[in-house]
């Protein structure tokens, strides 16, 4: 039942991450991957943002180390995902399935999951968790393919949909929640007063994430048996 329910709250961020993922596979072939490194990358790491940054310095023939840094600044902010969803798991997420967590995290995943009533069930997660793999992965394979018979006003419309995706995340739950969207305005009004400092988005979302956080948790504690 759980199972069932994780496959069902997984079906639009499915969608929307085939959506993006088809403008990934794109540039992915036009930075002189193939079809197949594509497709393994998608596979492999789940990381919009991440992803786009890493091609683009494997075509600039970046570094190993220029890779690494991109990575870290970019994803550091799934360990705080993790950290945080890992306090919301039962007693049986544990062993490999606290793996399972830190491999499929992602800002969709994580706001379906910290947002769902009660402890996140292994079952629950595994669920949610498998058709945005997919849907992520086809979408890049699709992009790879044919993305270069696709008119050019689709293919950058595509770009934008995972903003609208995480947008229809997070809006309802503000609005049944004024606790969560006192929360959002916090994260809003910094990202709006860092948009123009030298930080990287990376960083950038970063801090957003920690001080959105901490100033919900100070104003708006939340009992163990309120979880």
């Amino acid at each position: 039942m759980h199972f069932t329910k994780g496959l069902k709250d997984g079906i639009p961020i499915a969608l929307g991450y085939f959506s993006v993922s088809i403008a990934f596979g794109l540039m992915a072939v036009q930075c002189g991957l193939t079809w197949f490194e594509a497709l393994l990358i998608s596979f492999t790491n789940l990381t919009s943002a991440g992803q786009f940054a890493g091609v683009t310095v494997i075509a600039g023939m970046g570094t190993y180390l220029e890779m690494a840094v991109t990575q870290i600044v970019i994803n550091s902010r799934y360990a705080l995902m993790g950290i945080a969803l890992s306090q919301k798991t039962d007693s049986r997420f544990s062993g490999i399935w606290r793996a399972v967590l830190g491999f499929a995290i992602t800002d969709e995943i994580f706001a379906v999951a910290i947002g769902s009533d009660g402890k996140v069930s292994r079952s629950y997660f595994a669920g949610l968790a498998s058709l945005p793999i997919v849907g992520w992965s086809a979408g890049t394979l699709c992009g790879a393919i044919l993305g270069n018979v696709m008119p050019l006003i689709i293919t950058n419309a595509l770009g934008i949909a995972l903003y609208g995706m995480f947008i229809a995340v997070v809006v309802p739950k503000a609005k049944e929640n004024l606790h969560v969207l006192a929360v959002v305005i916090i994260a809003v009004v910094i990202s709006v007063a860092l948009y123009h400092t030298p930080l990287s988005s990376g960083f950038a979302i970063i801090i957003c994430a920690v001080v959105a956080a901490a100033a919900g948790a100070l104003l708006f504690p939340v009992t163990e048996e309120e979880v």
